[in-house]
């Protein structure tokens, strides 16, 4: 017997699986796919089933599946220096070269990247850094930081507790203290229904400073958000939202995160979503389209005012007391170096845009007008569509039905399409691969309504 045909019985009594059902999986109750190869926007199982993968892995692979080229860039990288560390100035050329070129890239007033491995270490990176930088402004006491509802940020102790997911709090003594959240700006599931979208943002407003009143401004020291909410629904910010809130933030001195992680390089159509929406951030956390998930990494781009005081810090205290061993791995950052070429060399940010702006045309044109679609919204290479029992009222499913799972099951077993059932709602959501097709766009629209067809009619 070959190795592969082990696989299955190896996998549920050795893998522990992230974000899975562990009981279900070990007793063999839920799939189990073994992704063998990929291409463009294809992966393959072990069992030769074709899937095309509207969803990008987790929102990373942006340049598509089988690029040589990034391949051949890991491969020289680990054959000329496969490992050495950053620490107390040490660098490489691709680590080098790649921090110039996402400087380059960045927001003009930010100054130097700190590479980790994945979103969720850099967003602890980013905590660290905040609380460092109040203890050198001399303001111990300033060290809260203000997540929201609904946003995703990764899951470890302090991102964990700035995701503001159920599922990444239950039973895990999370959020920690020093966390607190605001309300999501999230205009389709807004408490008052007669609010325009404008009332929603001066509501989104006044939450926030509400809470500010309540904990105190000098004891916040910063703000996070994506620019479009990503796991909690997809969800594009209503007009004039990132203006009002960082008029507030600057009024009390609090600093903001932009957490790119998943709009980074790329995905709105746009190199960043600062750009889109125009966020002035004190800090950028970003990882999945830095390298499109061919090597792990991630960065936190700090400002020219946090770097200032960085500076001010080490001139204090001595070097600074944080690093990974694997900070900017010279394998993931030939990765990143190579990713960032081919995102220039075959104009995909720009194809992101257009062919996202198809898809999510064709999606409210094939959708739109049934009785179970709530909403269909997205930006970029972003798209979701939101089920309801009644449109009329905007009444939701119960959670036990699963809708959002059955759909994305049916999408899957009809047509051999990977969408993704976002967590807290009846939501099914797209992110494909830049490099996604019109006709491509045509296979995930004429899917989804056949998905939607056999399990809501």
């Amino acid at each position: 017997m070959s190795t592969n045909d082990y696989l299955t019985q190896w996998d549920r009594e050795n893998f522990f699986h992230p974000s899975t059902h562990l009981a279900q999986h070990a007793r063999g109750e839920s799939p189990n796919r073994v992704i063998k190869t990929a291409s463009g926007v294809h992966i393959e199982d072990r069992d030769g089933t074709r899937l095309l993968d509207a969803f990008a892995g987790l929102y990373c692979v942006n340049v598509g599946y089988g690029r040589s080229e990034i391949a051949d860039a890991i491969s020289a990288q680990a054959h000329e220096l496969a490992y050495y560390h950053s620490y107390v100035g040490h660098g490489t050329e691709a680590s080098i070269t790649l921090s110039k070129m996402i400087l380059d890239r960045a927001p003009k007033n930010m100054s130097k990247v700190y590479f980790g491995l994945g979103g969720s270490d850099a967003n602890e990176t980013n905590v660290k850094l905040i609380w460092y930088y109040n203890n050198i402004l001399g303001r111990p006491e300033k060290k809260k930081i203000i997540s929201r509802w609904r946003g995703y940020h990764g899951s470890g102790l302090v991102t964990g507790s700035l995701t503001g997911l159920e599922l990444f709090h239950k039973k895990f003594d999370l959020p920690l203290g020093q966390v607190v959240h605001t309300e999501a700006p999230y205009y389709f599931r807004r408490d008052n229904l007669e609010q325009s979208e404008e009332q929603f943002v001066a509501h989104c407003v006044a939450e926030l400073e509400v809470l500010i009143e309540r904990e105190g401004a000098d004891t916040i020291a910063a703000f996070i958000g994506e620019p479009i909410l990503g796991t909690g629904g997809i969800v594009p910010p209503p007009t004039g939202y990132w203006k009002a809130i960082q008029a507030v933030l600057k009024k009390h001195d609090i600093l903001l995160v932009a957490d790119e992680v998943v709009t980074g390089f790329g995905r709105l159509g746009t190199m960043f979503g600062s750009d889109h929406y125009g966020i002035e951030a004190d800090i950028i956390t970003i990882a999945k389209g830095l390298t499109s998930a061919y090597a792990p990494l991630s960065g936190s781009i700090v400002s020219d005012k946090v770097w200032n005081v960085l500076e001010q810090g080490t001139d204090e205290n001595g070097p600074i007391g944080h690093g990974w061993t694997y900070s900017a791995h010279p394998i993931g950052a030939a990765a990143g170096v190579a990713n960032l070429e081919l995102l220039d060399k075959l104009n995909l940010v720009s194809n992101a845009g257009e062919v996202g702006a198809y898809l999510n045309t064709s999606m409210r044109d094939a959708l739109g007008d049934h009785p179970n679609v709530g909403e269909i919204r997205g930006d970029g290479m972003l798209c979701a569509v939101e089920f309801v029992s009644d449109k009329s009222d905007r009444m939701f499913f119960d959670a036990s039905a699963k809708i959002g799972p059955q759909i994305s099951a049916k999408l899957l077993e009809q047509d051999k399409i990977i969408a993704r059932a976002m967590p807290q709602g009846d939501i099914l959501g797209f992110a494909p691969p830049f490099c996604l097709s019109h006709a491509e766009v045509d296979q995930v629209v004429s899917g989804t309504v056949r998905a939607v067809k056999a399990v809501l009619g």
